[in-house]
């Protein structure tokens, strides 16, 4: 395998920030010896994430072996998912905005016809389905764990307790026509066929559009992370990805 020089489109704050955690966690662990410093790991685990380098390929490029990438990996990704606000402190930030934007988004995932429960009928397409919370400039606040993508986004919503939590906490939040019957603080578009609305009516249906589209912002923040794109791994591991990408992005952009 060719080796060449790359480049990460991060800020050196991201590896400043899992650099530290990895040293303090080898120093907590008693670990004398790694084949790679704890720098090394960060910039491997952050390629990982953000390219979607694959196991083989990082093994190539950092001179190790495939097992040693996969520890390297898998001890980062826990480390940084277990740092990830829950749902109870995305909704004590949420409070301090005026109102929160919900969506779900699928990662697609690498599966056989046959992985049913994996199957996304509005999608076309097999993957995992990800509930997203934004705050009105559409930056990401929160990222649910991940659930198979034949699962509804309404489903979703209440299966993670999202709508009840806003409710508890009177959090106004837009939705699309996927959440209609919501209830509690939640808004969705007026439905029917657009030529039978009134006029007030569409004009609300518009208003509600352009405020829902600043939660796009929030999904593409989580597609930049090239991993998310594509995943091939075991469906059991990406919640943990998902949550290691929500805890450097949070970090990250509140250090910038």
């Amino acid at each position: 395998m060719l080796v060449y020089p790359s480049g990460l489109d991060l800020s050196s704050s991201s590896l400043r920030f899992l650099t530290g955690k990895l040293t303090a966690l080898r120093r907590e662990r008693g670990t004398r010896w790694r084949r790679l410093g704890t720098d090394r790991q960060a910039l491997l685990v952050l390629a990982h994430l953000r390219c979607g380098h694959t196991y083989a390929q990082l093994a190539t490029g950092f001179g190790i072996s495939f097992s040693t990438v996969y520890r390297y990996v898998s001890e980062a990704v826990e480390l940084l998912a277990a740092l990830a606000p829950d749902l109870a402190e995305a909704v004590r930030a949420a409070s301090r905005k005026a109102f929160v934007i919900l969506d779900g988004t699928l990662l697609p995932i690498d599966r056989i016809a046959a992985d049913q429960p994996f199957y996304s009928g509005k999608h076309k397409k097999h993957g995992m389905n990800v509930q997203v919370l934004a705050d009105p400039a559409g930056r990401l606040l929160w990222a649910s764990p991940a659930l198979p993508g034949a699962v509804h986004d309404l489903r979703a919503a209440r299966e993670h307790g999202i709508l009840d939590s806003l409710a508890e906490a009177g959090i106004r939040c837009w939705a699309d026509k996927g959440y209609q019957g919501s209830g509690g603080t939640v808004r969705v578009p007026y439905r029917g066929r657009w030529e039978k609305l009134s006029a007030g009516q569409q004009a609300v249906s518009r208003a509600h559009a352009k405020i829902r589209a600043l939660g796009e912002q929030a999904m593409a923040t989580l597609k930049t992370w090239r991993l998310l794109r594509k995943l091939r791994c075991s469906t059991t591991r990406i919640t943990s990805l998902v949550q290691a990408v929500l805890t450097l992005h949070l970090t990250c952009s509140n250090q910038g």
